[in-house]
């Protein structure tokens, strides 16, 4: 691939410590909305009289709004700059809860809203997620990326939690937890003109000669010294990432719903805060592990599908036993795995990225990632013609199957890209500076 030289402009406006906290709300927010959906499954099928298929239809919708919003906002915010693409992700996700809130009126409104909602946390992660590395200053890498994800984490399990709470025990089931989303997420929107700026607008200039399309194109293109450990690293482990979180708050409570009874969408619920909690708790190790063996081999993501293919297990199993606390120990699994496997993933694309693509393979890494939460969908259209105990076992032989190239991929060289411009952190470790999300 012949490799084209970037001019990468300095920042608009000099950063100053904790500036990367507003950008982390846009990705609480944005991460909210995304997940408040998911403990509502059962309501819908209830309430709404939807089937098994089309409710994970509405979760397939959401997938389908991804992939704009990963592959393009985070290209464009590299060239555009960061702000005016993620305060655009943010008024997004807002809107997204308000159509949501017309849902009683129609599936119009359910599969348009989770459109939407899948290109406001696309835009979030990927530029959220590069704009948190580039404010964290004087950070370690490892650190910007647990922030990263921490807040999306927390944003997804609050969401959850509360939605599912206000659904299961609150009044208007079907438009209070949106209604509460948007009082929150309003919120955001103004902090984010507080936050300077780390790619000038101006820097779209540097890819004009090449054309605004293929200029996007080379955005999303690994480096070529990296190109093999992606291929065997990041791409086999990337969808297990929301696979996981597929498995373990989507497919388990609808295979264990007979056994709860009518405490089925507060079960759900708690199932979902569980998995992400676990998944919260555990991402301070990925940091760890990667830090004891080296960036040139990286542990994290032999643990993270080891852990995978544990939860993948127990899922195959409790197929068969339809047991709720079966079910949970699945989801602890399944939680460890995510949480693991979601930092190492973005350490080892902050390693790959140059300065001027970072968003842009972040989205990549995203888009990979968000592909497994297609699972439950392909689950539920195959059960047509085979039964949950067959297919979660082919799932976890899949599993077998990644874990297996994901060692050999490990043995690989390291992982570091071009880099064409100022860096944001010191490779120096910090001595002992605390988590906030």
């Amino acid at each position: 691939m012949l490799e084209t030289q970037r001019v990468v402009e300095p920042p608009a406006t000099p950063r100053r410590s904790g500036a990367w906290r507003p950008v982390a709300a846009a990705m609480f927010v944005c991460g909210w909305g995304g997940n408040q959906f998911t403990p509502l499954l059962l309501m819908y099928r209830r309430l709404g009289g939807y089937s098994t298929l089309s409710v994970d239809a509405f979760l397939g919708a959401y997938v389908v709004g991804l992939i704009p919003g990963l592959l393009l906002a985070g290209p464009v915010s590299d060239r555009r700059g960061r702000r005016p693409v993620l305060m655009l992700g943010t008024v997004a996700s807002v809107l997204a809860s308000l159509v949501l809130s017309f849902g009683a009126d129609g599936s119009w409104a359910i599969y348009a809203g989770r459109l939407i909602t899948g290109v406001a946390v696309g835009i979030a992660m990927s530029v959220g997620s590069s704009w948190v590395k580039e404010l964290s200053t004087g950070a370690d890498t490892g650190l910007a990326a647990r922030r990263a994800a921490l807040c999306q984490t927390a944003g997804f399990a609050l969401g959850a939690g509360v939605a599912g709470a206000l659904a299961q025990w609150g009044p208007w089931p079907m438009v209070t937890p949106y209604v509460v989303h948007i009082v929150i997420a309003v919120a955001v929107p103004p902090l984010l003109l507080r936050v300077p700026e780390t790619r000038a607008p101006d820097a779209w200039a540097a890819g004009a000669d090449r054309g605004v399309l293929r200029g996007l194109i080379d955005d999303l293109r690994v480096p070529a010294p990296a190109r093999r450990r992606f291929r065997l690293v990041v791409l086999p482990m990337a969808p297990w990432v929301f696979g996981a979180a597929g498995l373990a708050y989507a497919v388990m409570p609808q295979l264990v719903e007979t056994r709860v009874g009518h405490w089925g969408l507060a079960y759900a619920t708690a199932l979902t805060v569980l998995t992400l909690g676990t998944g919260a708790a555990v991402q301070p190790v990925a940091k760890r592990l990667d830090r004891t063996t080296g960036t040139g081999k990286g542990r994290a993501p032999v643990v993270a599908m080891a852990v995978m293919l544990l939860g993948a297990a127990l899922c195959a199993l409790n197929a068969v036993l339809r047991s709720p606390w079966l079910a949970v120990a699945a989801a602890v699994a399944l939680g460890a795995g995510y949480g693991i496997a979601v930092v190492s993933g973005l350490l080892e694309i902050q390693r790959m990225a140059g300065a001027a693509d970072l968003a842009g393979l972040t989205g990549v890494y995203y888009t990979l990632a968000y592909a497994g939460f297609l699972l439950p969908a392909l689950l539920a259209t195959l059960s047509n013609w085979l039964t949950y105990p067959v297919m979660l076992s082919g799932v976890a032989l899949v599993a077998l199957g990644c874990l297996s190239l994901v060692i050999r991929g490990t043995r690989t060289g390291p992982t570091t890209g071009p880099t064409t411009g100022p860096t944001t952190e010191s490779p120096a470790e910090p001595a002992a500076e605390p988590m906030r999300g």
